[in-house]
């Protein structure tokens, strides 16, 4: 098995939250932005964090204090955010979290870094977020067209979980008030 601290955590929010209508990373969550919560949770697993953004947040993500990189062509898709971290990793295995996926547990990071295969959390059947990258699958996405979907190149093992959420996907206003109450509820 490899240590917690082996592990680099690329959070990827470099998406243009047009169904939201804004950055989803600088969204409020009682006080704090979604993606200071996040590196809260990754940073607890004694994760580096390597923040994936596009050009228009740099400013508001470099305040953050983890590394920034830059996808200067996110339209092309997620695969090419994946591949912008992929290229800045000081580990052999990169955790991959969607800023847009807060649902998992700080139980599920466990179980995903002490798995030495590509995997990914899974409730009821369906996989979710996030997904442990072996090293092997991290130089194949490098291979890959920046547009090609993630599914097309990887198949994760599912671990199932417990977490609720897992499958929340904040893409609405909605999603976003369903994450407020959640994060009262159960300190998410």
């Amino acid at each position: 098995m490899v240590s917690l601290n082996q592990i680099d955590a690329i959070l990827l929010a470099a998406g243009a939250s047009k169904r939201l209508g804004e950055p989803k990373a600088l969204v409020d969550i009682h006080g704090k932005s979604l993606i200071e919560i996040l590196i809260k949770k990754l940073k607890k697993n004694n994760l580096r964090v390597i923040i994936v953004t596009r050009k228009d947040l740099v400013i508001e993500m470099e305040k953050l204090g983890e590394k920034v990189v830059v996808n200067m062509k996110p339209e092309d898709g997620r695969t090419g955010s994946i591949q912008c971290g992929i290229k800045e990793l000081e580990s052999e295995r990169c955790l991959i979290v969607p800023v847009d996926r807060p649902g998992f547990s700080n139980e599920t990071i466990e179980k995903l870094i002490n798995s030495d295969k590509t995997s990914c959390p899974s409730k009821n059947g369906k996989g979710g977020h996030p997904v442990i990258l072996s090293r092997k699958d991290c130089e194949e996405i490098l291979s890959r067209n920046p547009s090609t979907p993630l599914r097309d190149i990887i198949k994760p093992i599912k671990i199932e979980v417990n977490d609720e959420y897992l499958h929340l996907n904040i893409d609405f206003p909605e999603d976003l008030e369903k994450l407020r109450e959640i994060t009262i509820e159960h300190n998410l």
